[in-house]
């Protein structure tokens, strides 16, 4: 059976369908520039180029631009920003982006698959609600190797410990609450951040705050190791990759207690949960963290552990594969 992907870049669907690629025989993905979307029929010209595939596997976003007749579709959610909640984190012309085509494309997106999958359990109740989706949703949970994102022997440090923020300078990854989190910091802390892949912003300057720019994805494994926390005060995710392959290799995580983060990070034994946008909290838990080598250590090993029994690469090849051959069985 051969599976096409046609996906944009610059994302963490993008990484996980490339995964999908590299360990499944007949899948190829088709990347796409993102500036395209603001003409999605380009997406239809690309699609005739396909050489005849069985199937299409993509996100919902643009998938009815991708599909081809009597091709079935496969629509993987790997994160929902349409419900009203995301208003107040979006700008004007995302809010109706969102509420206009985007939803329309999406609603259709998710009529017409044969198949709908989610990357986490809240995302998956969250479409149903918001779309008004009557089909059953599979949830097949991200995965990260575990053999590259590992942990290495930590020594104890006398210099700053260092808090990794991995993501887009977004309001929705919670970057707009950096500033003020490392203003509140104790001194023998400091924050480095990254731009991401769809940004070139910086945050305003800070003696507790370091931009390290945009960071090529076959260096993450290296990255997180130079760390000792991973912070991520974000507002909204599907199944974040950044806290996946942090715990991988052995990091505590400091998170917002929202959307799919309580699936990943156990409180008070993998990390803390925070209310969404509490800086009190956020930094009451770094510099809690920043005090104990142990407990980073004891917690750095629970999500090590936690990696590998429920979150591996190979289990979530398998789940993919197992609905790909119902699919062509049916």
């Amino acid at each position: 059976m051969k599976i096409y992907s046609p996906l944009a870049t610059g994302n963490g669907a993008f990484v996980i369908h490339k995964y999908l690629e590299k360990h499944l025989n007949n899948y190829h993905v088709a990347p796409y520039n993102p500036w395209q979307t603001l003409f999605p029929p380009l997406l239809m010209l690309q699609a005739i180029k396909y050489k005849k595939p069985d199937l299409i596997h993509t996100t919902p976003d643009y998938a009815i631009w991708s599909k081809l007749k009597r091709k079935p579709l496969i629509v993987t959610f790997h994160n929902y920003v349409l419900d009203d909640f995301m208003k107040p984190y979006s700008s004007l012309l995302q809010r109706l982006h969102y509420q206009t085509d985007l939803r329309y494309f999406t609603k259709q997106a998710a009529e017409s698959a044969i198949a709908l999958t989610a990357v986490s359990e809240f995302t998956a109740k969250l479409l149903q609600k918001d779309l008004k989706i009557n089909k059953e949703v599979t949830v097949i949970r991200n995965g990260i190797d575990e053999n590259i994102f590992s942990p290495v022997q930590r020594k104890p440090k006398n210099n700053k410990l260092k808090v990794l923020f991995s993501g887009n300078l977004t309001q929705r990854k919670g970057a707009h609450w950096l500033f003020e989190i490392a203003q509140h910091l104790s001194n023998s802390i400091r924050i480095d951040y990254t731009q991401g892949l769809r940004t070139n912003l910086k945050l305003p300057s800070h003696p507790r705050l370091r931009c390290i720019g945009a960071i090529d994805y076959k260096d993450m494994p290296d990255l997180y190791r130079q760390y000792d926390i991973l912070l991520s005060p974000t507002v909204r995710e599907g199944l974040p990759m950044a806290v996946l392959e942090a715990m991988g290799c052995g990091l505590p995580v400091v998170a917002t207690d929202c959307s799919s983060l309580p699936e990943l990070i156990t409180e008070s034994i993998g990390g803390y949960l925070c209310p969404l946008g509490d800086v009190q909290c956020f930094t009451e838990k770094l510099n809690q963290l920043a005090d104990s080598q142990q407990l980073r250590r004891t917690m750095g090993e629970f999500n090590r552990e936690r990696i590998e029994n429920h979150f591996t690469l190979q289990h979530m090849i398998t789940e993919y594969q197992n609905l790909f051959e119902r699919i062509e069985s049916a």
